[in-house]
């Protein structure tokens, strides 16, 4: 389907649009919910509160929640990352200490055991599991640059758990005294139509700021059961390796031969993530921050060695881009960074992976991935242009229900859309990239007086740089002369948000804005799936989408 000056037809569209309004958020009293059965809405831009746009400020490497706590090789910075389905997780920490030099000597992987002992009773950890381990090391050859080389990271997969079960234990290695102390998760329910995890929390482009603490507080206070990260984690990028730091990435560091990055910045952030990330699982994508080159090229070595993924479990060839199911719900984490066109490695098993996913297991359909294809903000405005074009026509023929972003620093919120239509049938995308990072909050729209950037200035290079926005707005321009029809809310603020799917067609979105008590939202509503006015459209022509 191309895009032009005109309007969009689609087949299926004129009897469905007698039923699909535009409501204003007003129309509703306060203690109403709306859902998407409700929409379209008429879009809102909640106004921007300048009283809150302090300057973000990283926690020093002094701040107590960073500095390391354990002696030798006792574990630290413990996580735990889902499997493909409830029974299994993956257990993952490191041992031993980092270090940052000109000459570094990595610690050996194969002089401490990966070992995970646990069980359904507290003091009776009678299984157990081992794993593998790991160092990786970011070389920078050129003078007056300091290279860094990991401890040693350790992935352990357990196996054969029961669903919705609370799981005790603790790992390192004993041989060596060198142990946890004991925490404990809760599997993922079966899968099936009926059962979900309670509180799944989505937060984006979270760093290590002050603003970072309280979005973690908060989120913390929800009581999550699965956690998403939406690319951009510990913002080691904005670092020089003599640990001097920058507010921005563009203007970072023009006089250096690489783009360096201070990777203890990695392990300050772990630490700091343990209190979460030991206890409910944790599935990130990554971020244009974690690309990190290095010498030989070398990109991602951080993200790919610190997280379990499990790529191979969901058929995947690249931690770059996995699936997974949480109880009904089958997630799907593409990769930006990583090429994406058809008919490319990452294109070919997003299709098997899609055409293997049943609805009558799991009927909910969540897509992840870093930059958004629907922002109306200036800041990585239409950046993913040639993302969209390759990989939008297959996720909606398949009926995808929700897609979460980040990169941009701000929330939104669509009505349902597909390429820049409303769509009874397209996707809610959601934009939470306001975890709370030290780049600057995304407070300018791309619809404002003298916003719209120069279209030739939008490719992103790390996405390949290519120019695909030709699809311009119904008016001919690049950019809207006001909010789109498909931006239902945007606000600039800092929060996160949590995801509670209650049945196999409701869903309830909540947005918690940091500044406000945990008790009250920032956004609110209920997406609603209805399989028999959107049957999945794979089969049918591009134009039947």
């Amino acid at each position: 389907m191309t895009f032009h000056n005109d309007s969009i037809t689609f087949l299926r569209l004129p009897l469905l649009l007698l039923f699909f309004h535009f409501l204003s958020p007003a129309t509703f009293s306060a203690d109403y919910i709306p859902s998407t059965l409700d929409g379209p809405f008429v879009p809102v831009t909640v106004p921007l509160d300048t009283s809150l746009r302090g300057k973000a400020i990283d926690l020093p490497d002094t701040d107590p929640r960073v500095r390391r706590h354990v002696t030798g090789f006792e574990p630290e910075q413990i996580s735990l990352s889902l499997s493909s389905d409830y029974d299994s997780i993956w257990v993952s920490w490191i041992t031993g200490e980092f270090q940052i030099g000109k000459n570094v000597k990595p610690l050996d992987p194969t002089s401490i055991d990966s070992i995970v002992q646990f069980g359904t009773l507290r003091h009776s950890l009678s299984h157990e599991a081992k794993g593998h381990s790991l160092v990786y090391s970011q070389l920078y050859p050129f003078d007056g640059l300091l290279n860094y080389t990991s401890g040693i990271i350790h992935h352990v997969r357990i196996t054969g758990l029961k669903p919705s079960t609370v799981y005790y234990y603790r790992c390192g290695d004993p041989s060596r005294h060198a142990m946890s102390k004991i925490h404990h998760f809760r599997t993922m329910p079966v899968s099936n139509p009926s059962s979900y995890p309670s509180r799944i929390a989505v937060v984006g482009d979270l760093g290590l700021t002050y603003n970072t603490t309280d979005t973690i507080t908060h989120l913390l206070q929800n009581s999550p059961d699965l956690v998403l990260l939406i690319g951009d984690v510990s913002y080691a990028n904005l670092y020089l390796t003599n640990g001097t730091s920058s507010d921005c990435y563009s203007c970072s560091f023009s006089d250096t031969p690489i783009h360096e990055t201070y990777q203890p910045r990695w392990d300050y952030w772990g630490r700091f993530m343990e209190r979460l990330t030991s206890k409910v699982p944790l599935m990130v994508i990554e971020g244009n921050h974690e690309i990190e080159l290095q010498a030989e090229s070398k990109t991602f070595e951080a993200y790919s060695s610190r997280f379990a993924f499990p790529f191979k479990e969901s058929g995947s060839s690249s931690k770059l881009y996995y699936s997974f199911n949480a109880g009904g719900i089958h997630f799907v984490m593409l990769g930006a960074y990583i090429a994406f066109d058809k008919p490319g490695e990452q294109y070919e098993w997003l299709k098997k992976d899609l055409a293997e996913f049943d609805r009558s297991v799991t009927p909910w359909l969540v897509v992840s991935w870093h930059p958004p294809w629907y922002s109306t903000y200036t800041a990585h405005y239409r950046e993913a242009e040639c993302m969209k074009e390759a990989m939008e026509e297959l996720l909606c023929s398949y009926g995808t229900d929700i897609v979460f972003n980040g990169h941009v620093h701000a929330y939104e919120r669509t009505n349902r859309v597909y390429n820049y239509e409303l769509d009874p049938c397209g996707p809610v995308y959601i934009v939470v990239g306001d975890g709370g990072n030290r780049e600057k909050m995304a407070i300018e729209h791309a619809d404002e007086p003298g916003k719209c950037p120069d279209p030739f200035t939008t490719p992103d290079p790390a996405m390949g740089g290519e120019f695909c926005a030709w699809n311009f707005t119904k008016t001919g321009r690049f950019c809207w002369d006001q909010q789109p029809e498909y931006s239902a809310l945007r606000e600039s603020s800092f929060g996160h948000g949590i995801l509670e799917v209650k049945n196999e067609t409701w869903a309830l979105w909540t947005w918690y804005r940091n500044q406000d008590s945990s008790s009250k939202v920032g956004d609110q509503i209920y997406i609603v799936r209805e399989p028999d006015r959107c049957p999945p459209r794979h089969n049918r022509l591009v134009n039947d989408c």
